[in-house]
């Protein structure tokens, strides 16, 4: 099967929050994170469900700063741990 690694859930909305400092698109996200259009809408959902990304207009999403602090946090923890 090859060495393909998979990424977990939390590397996944860590890698949409950072893509989302700047604010982007859908398609830009989909690309930048390596996901496909029908995976990447439950995890936007999540995020804009918890305050973690705000949705400026239909198309345009933005991390908040509730979702800088997490992505602080996750950091930390993976140093801690040396992920």
């Amino acid at each position: 099967m090859g060495n393909r690694v998979r990424r977990d859930r939390l590397q996944i909305v860590y890698n949409i929050l950072d893509v989302c400092t700047t604010e982007t698109n859908k398609t830009a996200i989909v690309y930048r994170v390596n996901l496909n259009f029908r995976s990447i809408n439950p995890y936007l959902d999540l995020l804009i469900k918890n305050g973690l990304v705000e949705k400026n207009g239909s198309t345009i999403y933005k991390t908040t700063s509730n979702g800088v602090k997490l992505m602080k946090d996750i950091e930390s923890i993976q140093n801690t741990l040396k992920f």
